[in-house]
This record gives C-alpha cells, structure tokens and sequence, in this order.
C-alpha cells in the first residue's frame, strides 16, 4: 500500500524526523491559503508546490516547482493541479493531480539519498545511502554503483548506531557544515528513527530522497516515500484513512473487496488460476511460450461460483486481453465449482475471446464434463504446458 508524500512526513514527524513545515492542499485555492500561511510564518516568500501522486519522479515531469511570492505560488498551484503527470512511473499515460503539498522553501547545500527496503537475499532490512540524492537510485545502481552504501538491520538487536554512523562518516555528512559533529549527530538520530519506523510501521519501503543538508549544518528530510506491507493491515486499522482509492487500480481495489488477489499488468492473456505459486508459474510459461501476462489473479482455495464469475469480469474489464488461460489444480478447491463458475461467466458476459481451461485435482471429471456439456467455445488442455501453448497461439490469431 502506498501513500501520499505529505501523509508520509506526517509518519515521519511522529518518529521525531525533520521536515520542512508543509500543508496540503486540495484545491488552487486551498493552496493559495497554505502558501500565505507558510510565508506569514517562516517570514520566507519562496515555497516548493509539489504534486502529490502514487509515483517517483514528479520533479522532473514537471510536478515540483520553486515559487517566489504568493502571485507566484497560486499561479504555480493553478498549473500543476489538475495536470495529467508523467514520470518514468506512472507510464506514459500519466497520473491526474488531485492533491498538492505547500512546503516551505529551504537553504539546500547538499542534497543525500536514505532507503530502507526488506531484502529478500539476506532476509534483512537493507540501509541504503548514497551521496547521489534527487536521483533515482536504479540509476545510480546501473552506472555509478560504488556509491551506495548499505547497512543490514539485524533482526534481534535492531539497527545499531554504529551503523548508522559509519555511513554518516561514508557520506561525508559533516563535510562542509559550520557544525560537523552536530550534523552526524543529527543523522545519526533520522537513521535509528527510520529504522523503527520501518520495523513498527510495517513497511516495505521507506525511502527519503533528497535528504538534505541546510546551510545551517541541519539534515532535513525533504521528501518521503512510504509503502506498507499489506498483509500487515490488519494491525492498522488506520491505513484505511491513508488511501488515496483515486491513486489505485479500480479492478485492484475490487478484486480485495471480493476476497481475491489481483495485480493488473501490461500483456494480453488473462490469468485465473488458484494458488499463488501455480499463478506465477503460470505467468512464466505463458512467458516460455511468447505470450504476455496481463495479470496475476489468486482466487485461493475457497472461491465460490460467484467469486469466479467476479474474476472473469475484472479481467475482460481490461481491453487489452485478448484470450484467457484458466489453470487450476483441485485440492481443497474443486474443479467442478470451477468449472460451474467459468461456464457461468461465460454465458454472462458473452465471452469473444479465446477461452483455454486446464484442469487438474479434485472432482476433475466432473469439471470436464461440465465444460464439455455447456456446449460453449471453450478449449480443453491436458496439462499446463498445454494450455499456455495454445492459448497463446489462440490470442496471436
């Protein structure tokens, strides 16, 4: 689950983080006000208008802007909400700009990037700093990968604070400030804060870029980026109040509702298959067979006739499929519910695409037979290598 900026620096703010003062905004006018607000207080005219969307690289699509006086911030304000935002995120169609953040501007003399994300290698929280702040850091990884420095968190005794001090000293975070010691020091408290920031919070991503030194020596966080880890939600009940549904995929935020696991992605074949394991082997031999996956859809080992008949309507909800592979293998889910579901969905939304089913387990017969009797357009496999084969020679056809 991810959130807003603003919402992130509002986590940070709890764990005793700098930030900017900022104030989000949910209309031109609204930013106006906050814009007059900020410069009445800091007695500072320049404010940062900053988009607020689900993705990275907003400053260079044009969604972070420098303004001088409150003319300027309103007339900033005014351009950048509402805008259609393309960063190398968001893909080529954008994100609509429904939110906006006002944020004080500040003396920056050097700009650090700071990321914790769960290693999956190492089982760890990775530390990653690096002196290349306000880049992405897939880029500094592929062309200048010396530059980051990492840290792990050991799971017993959480991050210690020498770590956190050998990378200040790695980054030279002192370099430069009227206060060196007082900079490291001031690193040193952001780093352990994130640290159990990540770990109490659920995260699987936190990521500050830049975090800045001031003129003053003082290191501030200037941007945030939070994910949490959904299958912590449970534990908090307040993520609900974080989720911004207009950021999200509308057939993600469905499938969830219907109890079932769904990920829209960019191919042209649908997947719904039971189990996850099998549903990303799936994805790999419709892959092996040189078709795309155009989604990843779990219906587990209870769906019903109806929750079948629910995912068969969110993956045609997709204009870009052009055939669907079923993949089943029965164990406490039946392939005759399956079956009943798929013939279902089919009668229901008159299915025009190319329609593979594979079944396999528990009251296979019966499925088959059921598939077979509906006297409807649906193409039997033997097994799964079968399936994806056919079904994507059937959707190139």
């Amino acid at each position: 689950m991810k959130i807003h900026e603003y919402q992130g620096k509002q986590v940070f703010a709890k764990y005793g983080i700098p930030i900017p003062k900022g104030i989000p905004a949910f209309s031109v006018d609204e930013a106006s006000a906050a814009a007059k607000k900020l410069i009445d207080e800091t007695k500072n005219d320049v404010v940062v208008v900053k988009a607020q969307i689900h993705a990275g690289g907003r400053g260079k699509g044009g969604g972070v802007k420098v303004a001088k006086g409150l003319d300027a911030a309103k007339e900033t304000a005014g351009k950048i909400f509402g805008m259609q935002l393309v960063t190398h995120q968001t893909g080529p169609e954008g994100q609509k700009v429904q939110r906006l953040y006002i944020e004080q501007g500040l003396d920056i003399k050097r700009e650090l990037y700071l990321g914790l994300v769960v290693d999956r290698a190492t089982r760890r929280i990775a530390v990653m700093a690096s002196t290349e702040g306000g880049v992405e850091i897939e880029k500094v990884a592929e062309e200048t990968p010396e530059k980051i420095l990492t840290e792990f968190v050991d799971p017993l005794i959480g991050l210690g604070a020498y770590q956190a001090r050998k990378l200040a000293y790695g980054l030279n975070i002192g370099e430069g400030t009227p206060e060196p010691k007082k900079t490291v020091k001031q690193f040193v408290k952001i780093l352990m804060s994130l640290a159990e920031l990540f770990e109490k919070e659920d995260c699987s991503l936190c990521e500050v870029n830049p975090l800045v030194v001031t003129g003053a020596g003082d290191v501030v966080a200037l941007d945030s980026k939070i994910n949490f880890d959904s299958n912590a939600e449970p534990r908090h009940p307040n993520w609900k109040e974080l989720q911004d549904k207009a950021e999200e995929d509308p057939v993600e935020i469905e499938a969830k509702a219907a109890g079932l696991s769904y990920v829209s992605l960019d191919g042209s074949i649908g997947c719904l298959v039971n189990g996850a394991g099998l549903a990303m082997s799936t994805m790999d031999i419709i892959k092996y067979y040189g078709g795309e996956p155009a989604n990843f859809l779990d219906v587990g080992g209870g769906a019903t006739k109806e929750q079948v008949t629910k995912a068969f309507k969110m993956i045609l909800s997709s204009d870009k499929v052009k055939g669907i592979f079923v993949n089943i293998f029965g164990g406490i889910m039946k392939c005759d519910v399956i079956a009943e579901g798929v013939v279902a969905a089919t009668k229901e939304l008159g299915l025009k695409v190319p329609l593979v089913v594979r079944l396999a387990g528990t009251n296979v017969d019966e499925g088959k037979k059921i598939l077979k009797d509906s006297g409807l357009k649906i193409e039997p496999a033997d097994s799964m290598a079968d399936g994806a084969k056919k079904i994507v020679e059937l959707a190139k056809a």
